[in-house]
């Protein structure tokens, strides 16, 4: 029933969408001048239209498959909610809510740290040091990647000690792209 309600939810929200922002899009006159050119909403409006169809497929499979089913019922469905709220993919959705609250105020590096470890934790790893250790050289894989690599600016914080240690890792990655450079 949750899958059934989560790809509702989900077709009504890609309807919303297709209405209230794909089509109201504002074109460019480079492109509404030009017979040829794309519009800028085309694909938008294509993609959304074949979610659409394929979540419209998704939810008749789901009705056909457990029509009939006691666990198929409202009643069953709010029965389950309580565990749900209690469940380890409820929290790992908590962690990543609070985790997009302070990432602009610790910055990259901290808040990747602390969400790996608070993943690690909540998946059953007891070991604190195997944790932050582990946890560190992710955090700096992903740092050298995004920034080093792919040239992608990752937010540095707004904590005076925190904002520097980006522009100190920061500095050191323009150092050694420098060398290879």
């Amino acid at each position: 029933m949750f899958e059934l309600i989560v790809n509702i939810l989900l077709f009504i929200f890609l309807v919303f969408t297709y209405f209230t922002h794909v089509l109201e899009a504002p074109v460019p006159a480079m492109a509404k001048n030009n017979p040829y050119a794309l519009q800028p909403d085309v694909w938008p409006k294509a993609i959304i239209i074949l979610l659409l169809i394929c979540i419209a497929i998704n939810i008749y499979k789901i009705i056909k498959r457990n029509k009939g089913k006691e666990e198929f019922t409202i009643s069953a469905f709010l029965q389950s909610v309580p565990k749900f709220f209690t469940s380890k993919m409820f929290l790992g959705m908590v962690i990543m809510v609070v985790a997009s609250f302070i990432l602009d105020a610790l910055g990259f590096m901290v808040t990747t740290i602390l969400v790996l470890i608070s993943y690690g934790f909540l998946l059953g790893e007891r070991k604190i040091a195997r944790l932050i250790i582990a946890s560190v050289l992710i955090a700096l894989v992903l740092y050298i990647v995004f920034n080093g690599l792919l040239s992608v600016n990752l937010p540095r914080g707004t904590v005076g000690f925190l904002r520097d240690f980006a522009l100190f890792l920061e500095s050191i990655m323009s150092g050694i792209t420098g060398i290879f450079g």
